[in-house]
């Protein structure tokens, strides 16, 4: 069987490059490695790849600098994986534009059914769901675009997942767990730290854009979408 889907693995350990090969290949993937984070981001740069597994503590270019440099022109879902235990790793992932991590060490099996998941969201959606608008925004799930009065928005997999997600409810107030639920899926151990870094960027993006009123909090509640009338 044909692979379709093709990966980039980027880390500095050849055993845990082996691991994911192996793992990821039998789950149907096509796989290219990098070893360190110069490499990876050339790679990244020079190919197409339907998701990055990207090890944060890389030498040449950390993880989180890789991951940032190409957020500035390419919105291919990135899966951290990450030796240490402290939370703030997690939330700077997010903040530079991951869409999930596996910790060290892990299950490939874990692994395997992460990438899956996010491979699903990022191009799994209904064609009768993939086109949104409310106000002046406008996203367009299928083609992955997001565009506040006709000026694109760069968003990650998560952000559009999140801003869809309320859209298909403008008028509904979205529970912290069930919006947590309906993004990572149930039981993901995700923390509210983690969803208010993800919130935090997609605020601070459509603000950028002129469309700063357009995720409200209702405080004990949770979050909806605002007007989206623009500024």
């Amino acid at each position: 069987m044909t692979a379709t889907t093709h990966l980039l693995v980027v880390d500095d350990d050849p055993q845990i490059r082996a691991v994911l090969r192996i793992g990821l290949t039998q789950a149907g993937h096509r796989v290219t490695e990098a070893g360190d984070g110069a490499e990876g981001l050339a790679k990244a740069q020079s190919g197409r790849f339907d998701l990055i597994v990207l090890d944060i503590g890389l030498p040449e270019m950390d993880g989180l600098a890789l991951c940032r440099a190409l957020r500035a022109t390419d919105q291919t879902p990135v899966l951290f994986l990450t030796a240490r235990q402290d939370e703030i790793d997690r939330v700077l992932g997010f903040e530079m534009g991951g869409d999930d991590y596996v910790t060290k060490p892990f299950s490939p099996r874990e692994l395997t059914a992460r990438v899956a998941a996010i491979l699903k969201r990022s191009r799994g959606t209904p064609a009768r769901d993939q086109m949104q608008a409310h106000g002046v925004l406008r996203i367009d799930r299928a083609r992955h675009l997001c565009e506040v009065r006709g000026v694109p928005v760069s968003l990650t997999a998560r952000e559009m997942e999140i801003l869809a997600h309320l859209m298909a409810h403008p008028d509904r107030v979205a529970a912290r767990p069930a919006l947590t639920d309906a993004v990572y899926g149930p039981h993901a151990g995700v923390s509210d730290r983690t969803m208010d870094s993800h919130l935090r960027n997609l605020r601070a993006k459509l603000a950028a854009a002129g469309c700063a009123d357009a995720i409200e909090t209702v405080h004990g509640i949770g979050i909806r979408m605002g007007p989206c009338a623009g500024s």
